[in-house]
């Protein structure tokens, strides 16, 4: 404890006006005063509980935060300059106890439990550990100007995805850090293209400016090591001349904890979670990993998505297992899955009241993933809406069965599709002429439940080269 938080010897009590416990026990406090010498530090007003010389201004807080209060009233006993005991909040009994004075604060509740230290708001709590005990953090500080507008400032500095970002201050990513129990040191992940080793803090910082809460960052986490790996291939992704970019699918409790979206305009915008995140994730591929538009990013044309694009699954809605079931984790678990696609593409179908109409519909539009000319290369995902689920759902229909019918669908004739057929150059190597073979590999198509309540649509996302040369889908487990 540093000499600035340094207690009397004696009985010390620590209130706030903005109490009412504190302000139940203002006779106790005078009463000790007046018989044991008691000292009390004040977090908000010097002249409560009284105007006296035993009442000490610690507005500043500097007493609280170096003797670690988180409750007031706190009562202290220091012997020659050390501390020890304590008890928080009311207790007739126990403060009675502590102090040997058997008539204390008669007239008074039993028992009243204590309030917040002003010290550990989290508004407040970040400011007095960088200003008396330093942040803690390593990250590099860049310091503006007086005269610059911090937001203009970073947008000049190239630190945006062409949107506003929030400052990253050492208060706010602090702030953030509180969101995980993990270390702010500790390498997540190396991240392509640059192949830079990125910490927990670095995480926390591209959190803060994409406009996370710190309960968000543990997600924020998964999503970055699932993108690093060599399955995924995020430097690939960013390479390709293709519109295509990470996808985030999220299963389990978390969904719920922080009030994601998976219903109405679950792929759009509007819910803070599910636009923040996977544009925290980007904002750090960009700034930590250096892949910028243009640079190693060399997308053609792009796609919204690229700047953000997370769906949380509607797992209580559906009939079927949850896609991170089927990715091989129990249910109950907090899931993320990164999947590289394009951005959605709407399937219409109001007329099919059957599942074998509505699937077979459905395969014909997927027979035409990134091109009808091409396949078993390019993996896709389909969200199903709740109004499409119903058919399945009222017919009894599994996963499993509604996977059999649609691969019957997508069996692809190849001479239909060799290249000069119909006078088009784009198609498949004369080598395949006579075969018949999936539109997808084995695996490939991602099936996702998540959409409003009413809405006969649902939505096709195109996925990447898959394979050793490309990106397959990768999920992990959230953890704290």
């Amino acid at each position: 404890m540093s000499q600035a938080g340094t207690l009397p010897n004696g009985l010390v009590a620590v209130v706030k006006r903005d109490c009412e416990t504190c302000a139940t026990v203002v006779p106790v406090l005078q009463s000790l005063a007046e018989s044991a010498g008691l000292v009390v530090y004040t977090q908000d007003d010097v002249a409560f509980p009284v105007a006296a010389d035993w009442v000490i201004d610690d507005t500043d807080l500097v007493v609280s935060w170096h003797n670690d209060i988180e409750t007031v009233p706190t009562l202290i006993r220091v012997e020659d300059g050390v501390e020890v005991e304590r008890i928080v909040g009311w207790s007739a009994e126990q403060w009675r106890a502590f102090t040997s004075q058997e008539s204390l604060g008669e007239g008074l509740p039993d028992f009243r439990p204590g309030c917040g230290s002003l010290s550990v708001d989290p508004t407040i709590a970040p400011g007095l550990a960088i200003a008396f005990g330093g942040s803690g953090l390593h990250a590099r500080r860049v310091e503006f100007a007086s005269l610059e507008d911090d937001v203009e400032a970073m947008f000049d500095r190239g630190w945006t995805d062409g949107l506003p970002v929030v400052p990253p201050t050492e208060e706010r990513v602090m702030r953030m850090l509180e969101g995980t129990t993990r270390d702010g040191t500790e390498v997540v992940a190396v991240v392509p293209p640059n192949l830079a080793e990125v910490t927990v803090e670095k995480v926390a910082i591209n959190a803060v400016m994409a406009g996370c809460k710190p309960e968000y960052l543990p997600v924020v986490l998964a999503c970055v090591e699932a993108i690093c790996t060599d399955e995924f291939n995020m430097h690939g992704v960013l390479a390709t001349t293709m519109a295509v970019g990470p996808v985030f699918v999220v299963n389990g409790p978390i969904r719920k904890k922080l009030e994601m979206n998976s219903g109405m305009n679950a792929l759009g915008h509007g819910t803070r979670a599910n636009s923040t995140i996977p544009r925290a994730v980007q904002l750090l591929v960009r700034n930590v990993g250096g892949g910028y538009p243009g640079g190693v990013d060399r997308s053609a044309q792009g796609n919204p998505g690229k700047i953000g694009l997370l769906i949380a699954e509607d797992e209580e809605g559906s009939p079927w297992t949850s896609y991170s079931q089927d990715n091989g984790f129990d249910e109950g678990v907090s899931t993320v899955t990164a999947f590289c696609s394009e951005g959605p593409h709407t399937f219409v179908d109001q007329i099919s009241r059957t599942p074998e109409s509505l699937t077979k519909h459905l395969a014909s539009m997927l027979r035409h993933s990134n091109t009808p000319r091409q396949v078993m290369g390019m993996d896709a995902m389909v969200v199903i809406s709740p109004e499409h689920m119903q058919r399945y759902a009222d017919a009894g229909w599994s996963k499993e069965r509604f996977r059999e019918e649609l691969d019957k669908h997508l069996a692809i004739e190849i001479d239909d599709i060799i290249r000069g057929v119909d006078g088009i150059d784009e198609g498949m190597p004369d080598a395949f002429a006579g075969a018949t073979l999936q539109k997808f590999r084995p695996g490939g198509l991602q099936i996702v439940h998540a959409g409003g309540p009413a809405g006969l649509f649902s939505s096709i996302l195109s996925g990447w080269l898959t394979g050793h040369m490309g990106s397959v889908p990768v999920t992990r487990e959230i953890t704290a």
